[in-house]
């Protein structure tokens, strides 16, 4: 495992080059209770940007998988967690790459991008939609740290507190630190800050990921924005599919109108 220190906290990463040399970099950002073997290396992606001829780096956010758990939520602030991936980045010499973040990690993705937008080639923001942009619910309580660190998962009632507690223990990820991480509140995203964006940005969720809303609707903020919905996913499904695949493939190589979205 390679891993490096940022802000005092040890960050594990992978670095992989294809043999026969890079034509491009790709930073990969998995989303909240993953990590980047399950994200990432599990799902397919790195097989398939290795086939490319693409150089792959990939990092556990902190309180995810093999890097450092903090239990603080001022630790996951979203600004911090940007600096680590930019901090990666310097670390490993990368002036420039393309970025794909998922679910909590297009958050990341985002935060970098507004903050240093001359690194950034292309974006990718994967498995939200317009309602990134949405004010947050008032909601009575803390119910995703609760479900966290519920001791008896079986009284989780709501079926997406279900599935991510499901989901954070089959990956046998720290409970406590994603407790944390929930509890952070960071503000909303300007729009004006994202329509300010020059690069590329492709945005892709499964047509049937409730949480995220529409692709199109926040592909419409960007000035060089394309929205995709791969049909019959849903938010956990969307990230191994092969349609999710060919539309980041596709975009990448410069094969997308903004106009006529695949897949609809």
């Amino acid at each position: 495992m390679a891993s490096f220190i940022t802000d005092g906290v040890s960050i594990a990463y992978d670095d992989i080059s294809p043999d026969a040399g890079a034509t491009r970099t790709i930073v990969l950002i998995h989303g909240f209770a993953s990590n980047r073997a399950e994200g990432w290396k599990r799902t397919g992606w790195y097989a398939a940007f290795e086939r490319r001829g693409t150089r792959v780096i990939a990092l556990d956010q902190r309180g995810h998988g093999e890097s450092e758990k903090l239990y603080e939520p001022a630790a996951y602030a979203r600004e911090q967690l940007a600096a680590d991936v930019l901090n990666l980045m310097d670390h490993l010499g990368v002036e420039r790459a393309d970025l794909f973040g998922y679910s909590m990690g297009t958050r990341t993705a985002l935060e970098l991008a507004i903050a240093q937008p001359d690194r950034v080639s292309n974006l990718i923001l994967g498995g939200v939609g317009g309602k990134l942009l949405d004010k947050a619910p008032d909601t009575a309580g803390e119910p995703m740290a609760d479900a966290m660190l519920a001791d008896d998962p079986s009284a989780i009632t709501e079926p997406m507190l279900q599935s991510f507690r499901q989901f954070a223990d089959e990956q046998g990820e720290d409970r406590k630190a994603l407790a944390a991480i929930t509890r952070m509140r960071n503000m909303p995203f300007d729009p004006e800050a994202l329509a300010e964006l020059p690069m590329p940005v492709l945005v892709v969720a499964g047509s049937g990921d409730e949480g995220a809303g529409e692709p199109q609707d926040l592909a419409r903020v960007f000035p060089h924005g394309t929205g995709v919905a791969i049909p019959g996913c849903d938010h956990f499904s969307a990230i191994p599919h092969a349609l999710t695949k060919a539309a980041v493939f596709d975009f990448l190589d410069g094969l997308m109108d903004d106009d006529f979205p695949p897949f609809e």
